[in-house]
């Protein structure tokens, strides 16, 4: 115990730097909220103010000077003061946690019971200098335990008592992690203030409250860091909710209006889904990025949007189309891009209905762009465009067989379709008459 005394002022210096600089830290944190980095400031102020009294408390122990008959009575009564004063502090940051964090509509009674014997310990400190009730100082200039001196430990011990009920009574409206730390935090200065009764000389209570308070501030900043990351990851998730929202949203916005397009033709009902369908499926073959698959299924939906502004009796003729109608009919790829360019969030959109007819070797429309000049989602939904076509009823034929659409589809590798796509809608042909045959 003499070695713990011999060192104890210096632990003292140290704890309390280091809690005076956690006050500045704290005013300065703008991660916490006004109330309770104010609170927070004020512990670790007073904290630091209590070693530091402490501290000079024993340096002036028996100092006959003027000055040291001053600083004993002044340390002392502060000391007294400050030990009751944390706890009184402690309260407040109790209640503004469980009033904010914790969503507790009014103050707990046990917290304001502890407020009314803070005002009870004031009085008994004041009055204590006059009746030696806690303390007397000697001819010598010496601090002395008084006959009531236990009485001084009594009121903080029951105000630690009722915060710590508090805590436990509403427990599950904090994290388990930050109560358990928070009880047990709380009840370090009640171990240390038995000891000290019985280790005269030992600032034990002191430097307990001290590292307390140290404590408090780091579970004050993983607290809000917690709160901030649930509250990131609630954002997170709402954002992903909403991403979801918009895209299906987009979703169905895009195929009501595919199906208010094929429902211009009565021979082309689903086309436009069927299209996209057998674009995405392409593109996932050919192993592009799920990103740019669903672009194409997007993009192969809308791709016929130019036939709004086609004439419907071109649309619907049975027979075979004149030169000026087909003329007509050609122009629905720049109306669709005219359309769909308005849509800056998804250029392309456009892209697809602008190029979806042109063709591998250059003779296709409207810009006669030819092999990867080509955009690459036209050149998938081109294929997909076509397959459909020649497997539907169409106003001046029936249907192609399998093998006549295999046959095309042949015959316009490196002409009318990109050698690789059309190849994988080759592949992926025969791979549905696997699966029809083994069913």
């Amino acid at each position: 115990m003499d070695y713990l005394r011999s060192f104890q002022l210096d632990v003292m210096l140290f704890l309390g730097g280091a809690c005076g600089i956690l006050a500045v830290m704290t005013l300065l944190a703008r991660s916490l909220p006004a109330r309770t980095k104010h609170i927070l400031a004020a512990m670790e102020t007073s904290a630091m103010l209590l070693l530091f009294f402490d501290r000079f408390a024993y340096k002036f122990d028996g100092d006959p000077s003027r000055l040291g008959y001053v600083m004993v009575r002044l340390s002392n009564g502060m000391g007294y003061f400050l030990v009751l004063f944390i706890p009184f502090l402690l309260t407040h940051y109790l209640v503004d946690l469980f009033i904010t964090e914790g969503k507790l509509s009014k103050k707990p009674l046990l917290l304001r019971i502890c407020d009314y014997l803070f005002i009870v310990g004031m009085i008994l400190i004041l009055i204590a200098p006059f009746t030696n009730l806690y303390y007397t100082i000697d001819e010598n200039n010496r601090y002395q335990r008084g006959s009531w001196h236990l009485l001084c430990y009594v009121i903080p011990f029951v105000m630690v008592i009722l915060q710590e009920t508090v805590i436990l009574v509403h427990r599950k409206r904090l994290p388990k992690r930050f109560v358990t730390s928070l009880f047990i935090s709380i009840s370090l200065p009640i171990f240390a203030t038995v000891a000290q009764i019985f280790l005269y000389g030992l600032s034990l209570t002191t430097i307990t409250m001290a590292l307390v308070v140290i404590v408090f501030y780091t579970y004050a900043l993983s607290y809000i860091s917690d709160v901030a990351q649930h509250a990131r990851e609630r954002e997170l998730a709402s954002t992903r909710e909403a991403r979801k929202k918009e895209s299906e949203m987009f979703e169905e916005t895009t195929e009501a209006l595919a199906n208010a397009i094929d429902a211009k033709d009565k021979y082309t009902s689903g086309h436009s889904i069927r299209v996209a369908l057998y674009s995405r499926r392409i593109a996932r073959e050919a192993r592009l990025p799920e990103k740019t698959c669903e672009q194409v299924y997007f993009a192969a939906l809308l791709h016929d949007v130019g036939k709004i502004g086609v004439p419907l009796e071109i649309i619907n003729k049975i027979g075979k189309l004149t030169d000026e109608e087909y003329a007509e009919i050609k122009k629905h790829p720049v109306f669709g891009d005219q359309i769909l360019s308005s849509i800056q969030t998804a250029p392309y959109l456009a892209v697809g209905a602008r190029h979806h007819h042109e063709r591998y070797d250059g003779r296709g429309y409207p810009d006669g762009l030819s092999g990867e000049d080509i955009p690459l989602i036209a050149r998938i939904i081109a294929v997909a465009d076509a397959y459909d076509a020649m497997t539907s009823v169409r106003s001046y034929r029936e249907p192609l067989t399998r093998e006549a659409v295999k046959d095309e589809l042949r015959k316009g590798i490196g002409t009318q379709f990109d050698p690789t796509f059309a190849r994988i809608m080759l592949r992926v042909m025969d791979e549905e008459e696997r699966i029809s045959s083994a069913s």
